[in-house]
């Protein structure tokens, strides 16, 4: 009954005029960035972020909430009627949306892709207003060396998830963790790595590494591929909405995609991608028309789309009851968190329940929003996308150095926004993950905090490191993050499928 009490007053506050506002300015601006061609979830929150640096926390964090899941509905846009999908996990809607779009039958994608984004989005949401309590009530218990093992556990898998092998995950997490070792020491007062540069002493914002290495990083990287072929937009044809036929074919392929992608999202490194292949293939074996799989079966459009959903939704039970981003997406959500000071974690629904139950209501509210603008603004949405590539990566330049320097205006920022920038293109150059460079900046100094509080409790002993029950099943599952590729190797001759691409 408290869980119900306390999402019936974070209604209350997400209903405020102001934070409608700005959940109604979220989902407007995510659709129309998220629906831009070859532009994921991600790197939609990376360049939108520095808008919200003035607002007030809960305004920003319900703008976000907003942001995130219009970013998820516009991807899934391009991918069926452009068939670019702006994220891995968008792929397999781009595989039988842009067969229906081709037939004549996007407005019929558009639509089972909407109202299962909302129906799976909705019952996600409820999934995680009545499961992170009773996380937070577990993580409670924790002491320092606990949080320090939750740490490792969140570097391993962050950098096993992304990425083609373990070894290039690893590399971007220490190139991350570098960069947070800038700045004033809090226990000494000494200044590392800052090259006698006052603006260093602060360390490295995490808003300018975020834009820098998504949104400046991908527009050197589309700029160096050169000239592609013209990409076609499929036209929606006759009505956007679905018939009965199609209506009676979607419902249990909404629910299913939902049951697979909330509890997967919510693993450490689960994505959102394992369950909308997964879904896919659920859906094809139980067809009765499997013969349309591969030429347009609506069945492998709506499935897929509420799993990716609803995996959206689960990434969020560790962000916010742990404070461990397991997405690209979250861990720039939670870059959004600490540029207010604020640290997601158990102590965060003690400390602010407002903000946290008020993000979660918000969800609710985001999900009706982008249900009902997003249909009739089809029209809309299919013109941004024929916005041509230069003009729109032009754009993307111009508005990440803008936000930029609106939230910071140093030179000094200016120039590391163009070095990480550089340091994006070169990543992806040679195929190195982007996310866990974010993460290892973010959690770096977290979990350096966390080792030294476990230490001075136990005058420098480190044995109390692993003398918790709780941080030595962390560590087991750390390890197994590492080597279970290798493992899967020796056992079945086969590479394992280590990560996906995270934008």
């Amino acid at each position: 009954m408290e869980t119900f009490a306390a999402l019936g007053h974070g209604v209350v506050v997400a209903l405020q005029p102001m934070n409608l506002l700005f959940a109604f300015a979220g989902v407007m601006l995510g659709t129309a960035v998220g629906v831009l061609p070859g532009i994921g979830p991600a790197l939609t929150v990376a360049l939108l972020l520095p808008i919200t640096f003035k607002l007030d926390p809960a305004g920003s964090l319900i703008m976000f909430a907003g942001i995130y899941y219009g970013g998820m509905y516009g991807g899934s846009t391009a991918s069926i009627l452009l068939n670019t999908p702006g994220e891995s996990a968008s792929i397999v809607t781009a595989l039988e949306g842009n067969k229906m779009a081709r037939a004549g039958r996007g407005g019929p994608a558009l639509a089972t892709s909407a109202i299962g984004s909302f129906v799976a989005g909705t019952i996600a949401t409820i999934g995680l207003a009545l499961v992170a309590p009773t996380v937070v009530d577990v993580a409670i218990s924790f002491g320092p060396e606990d949080y320090f093992a939750l740490m490792i556990l969140a570097f391993t898998t962050v950098s096993a998830a992304f990425g083609s092998s373990v070894t290039r995950g690893l590399t971007s997490l220490f190139i991350g963790l570098a960069l947070g070792l800038v700045g004033i020491d809090l226990q000494s007062g000494q200044a590392r790595l800052s090259f006698g540069i006052p603006d260093l002493l602060d360390g490295v914002e995490v808003t300018t590494l975020a834009v820098a290495l998504f949104a400046i990083g991908e527009t050197l990287s589309v700029a160096a591929a050169g000239l592609r072929a013209e990409e076609v937009i499929e036209p929606v044809k006759g009505s956007v909405f679905m018939n009965r036929e199609d209506w009676r074919r979607s419902w249990w392929p909404w629910l299913r995609g939902t049951a697979l992608g909330f509890p997967i999202g919510a693993m450490p490194a689960g994505g959102a991608e394992i369950p909308t292949f997964l879904s896919y293939a659920l859906e094809k074996r139980l067809c009765r028309k499997p013969d349309e799989f591969g030429n347009g079966a609506i069945e492998g459009v709506a499935g897929p789309e509420a799993a990716n959903n609803a995996a959206a939704a689960g990434v969020l039970v560790p962000l916010l009851t742990l404070g461990l981003p397991t997405s690209a997406t979250a861990a720039i959500m939670l870059a959004g968190f600490q540029q207010y000071g604020l640290n997601p974690g158990p102590l965060l629904f003690t400390s602010n329940p407002d903000l946290v139950w008020g993000l979660i209501a918000s969800l609710f509210i985001a999900n009706g929003m982008l249900l009902v603008l997003n249909l009739p603004l089809v029209g809309l949405w299919v013109r941004l996308l024929a916005i041509p590539r230069p003009w729109l990566y032009g754009g993307i330049l111009v508005f990440a150095t803008l936000g930029t320097l609106g939230a910071n205006p140093s030179l000094v920022e200016l120039g590391m926004l163009l070095i990480f920038g550089l340091l994006g293109y070169v990543l992806r150059r040679y195929d190195y993950p982007i996310a866990p460079v974010v993460v290892g900046l973010i959690l770096g100094p977290l979990s350096e905090q966390q080792l030294r509080r476990a230490l001075a409790i136990s005058v420098g002993d480190p044995i109390v490191l692993f003398q918790s029950p709780i941080a030595l099943t962390l560590y087991a599952l750390s390890a197994l993050a590492l080597f279970g590729p290798l493992i899967f190797y020796l056992i079945t001759g086969h590479r394992a499928p280590v990560g996906a691409d995270e934008d």
